[in-house]
């Protein structure tokens, strides 16, 4: 049977008392629900059905955030089917701390909180642009303003998803052939706000692999709320486009970092000026010992658009690699940089890369269980939200310890933070003890309600 449960410690105590108890659960912390209770903590698992209308006509006294909060702890430990769903939370206090008040007498928390078919349900009713639509306003209207988040510098790249290049079940997916090599899939665009340590994606857009890095996030550079005055914006080359890098400078008051390609004028300028100048500096980066750096100014007219009056002033940092006598070229509109400025800054851009990285080796990105392409999209976007909870975790007091480090060595090294507690159900009414409180009561309880207990402490 299945009841409503709130939770009332004062009532347990009472039943226990007279020796009325109905089920008993353990609850054994560990790191992932370490993480979801900090984000509850902090009033974002929440937030997340204010982001998402709720669509469902039944099974609608599951609350709606801890449904999609389930969805996002699933990714957190790395659990890609919707049938890991209803086990991906099974930590008796987290659930009750989540809200989750539902007891099912017949039914083991270990068996799964749901049947598998509610998840099926709910995804049915969504497209694939309402999880991107959802995961945007999630971040930036709730998330963000909550932990007073507003990252000044920004990372903008498109990374491949891929599927099985020989299924063509794959709803909206594309095949082209890059360096030689055929492929199929997706294009995930990210806008990443830099924090102090690693960062959060704060906006993504999502489509075929068709699709040009530039076309894919032309109208989120134009119109994302993300962006401030004076921010920074680094990119890859994939999106040079002197329009684009006008725009943000004259209507955003953003400065760009882009580096140039080796058959652009400006970029056989800039190293022929760099050449003769001579006044070459020490890289910054003690990595980097064959290279030596130096600031080319006044570059703006080498590198002109359809509106070449319109087109705003670039400075560039020219590097040489002396062992390889290589030169690259990066170039900026925050032209009060210094060339040392200059490099600093674009070296953060591999964060970005180092994301995608770990999304696909360790959080399984690309492990689809579903050719549907709002499946696809829903799983990209639970892991992103799961990713997301990690860094923020790591920038909190409680895992600054586990800064720098990736979720595999995390989980490897964790250890409980929490002490272990039970979860007592009587009636209507639940109560969770710490495990020495829970030991106290044990040893006041009569016979009778100790038989009921035994079993939780079998588990210890």
């Amino acid at each position: 049977m299945i009841q409503i449960c709130r939770k009332d410690k004062e009532k347990v105590f009472e039943a226990i008392r007279t020796g009325k108890i109905d089920a008993a659960e353990m609850s054994f912390p560990n790191l992932i629900d370490d993480i979801i209770l900090m984000m509850k903590k902090r009033g974002l698992t929440d937030r997340l059905a204010q982001a998402l209308p709720d669509k469902r006509r039944d099974n609608s006294h599951i609350p709606f955030d801890i449904l999609l909060c389930l969805a996002v702890a699933a990714k957190l430990k790395c659990r890609t089917s919707l049938t890991d769903v209803p086990f991906a939370v099974t930590e008796a206090e987290l659930l009750a701390e989540l809200g989750w008040n539902i007891w099912d007498n017949e039914r083991n928390v270990n068996e799964g909180l749901f049947s598998e078919s509610v998840m099926r349900k709910l995804l049915a009713k969504y497209k694939s642009g309402e999880w991107v639509s959802f995961y945007n306003s999630y971040v930036q209207e709730h998330l963000m303003p909550e932990l007073n988040i507003q990252p000044c510098v920004h990372i903008l790249d498109c990374t491949k998803v891929l599927v099985n290049l020989d299924n063509g079940n794959y709803e909206n997916s594309s095949v082209v052939k890059i360096d030689g090599e055929t492929m199929r899939g997706y294009k995930l665009g990210v806008l990443r706000g830099i924090l102090d340590d690693s960062g959060i994606a704060e906006e993504i857009v999502f489509g075929t692999l068709k699709t040009h890095d530039m076309e894919q996030c032309r109208e989120m550079l134009k119109n994302t709320s993300c962006f401030h005055e004076n921010d920074i914006l680094i990119n890859d080359r994939g999106f040079l486009s002197r329009e684009m890098t006008n725009y943000l400078k004259t209507e955003r008051r953003v400065d760009t970092y882009i580096p140039a390609r080796e058959n652009m004028t400006v970029y056989q300028d800039a190293v022929r000026l760099a050449a003769a100048s001579g006044k070459w500096q020490k890289h910054p980066n003690r990595r980097r010992r064959d290279q030596e750096i130096q600031l080319v100014t006044d570059l703006g007219p080498l590198w002109e658009s359809d509106e070449p009056e319109k087109d705003v002033p670039i400075n560039a940092c020219v590097v040489h690699d002396k062992k390889a006598d290589k030169y690259f070229v990066f170039m900026t509109t925050d032209t009060g940089r210094t060339a040392r400025q200059i490099i600093n800054t674009y070296e953060l851009r591999p964060e970005i890369e180092e994301d995608f990285r770990q999304m696909k080796d360790f959080w399984k990105l690309e492990d689809f269980k579903s050719t549907k392409y709002n499946y696809i999209t829903y799983h990209i976007i639970m892991t992103l939200v799961g990713y997301l909870y990690f860094q923020i975790y790591k920038n909190l007091d409680e895992g600054k310890k586990y800064s720098g480090k990736s979720l595999p060595v995390v989980v490897k090294n964790y250890k409980e933070a929490r002490p272990k507690s039970v979860i007592i159900y009587v009636g209507q009414y639940f109560g969770i003890f710490p495990f020495l409180e829970f030991l106290q009561l044990y040893a006041e309880c009569t016979l009778e309600v100790r038989r009921l207990l035994d079993p939780i402490l079998a588990k210890v």
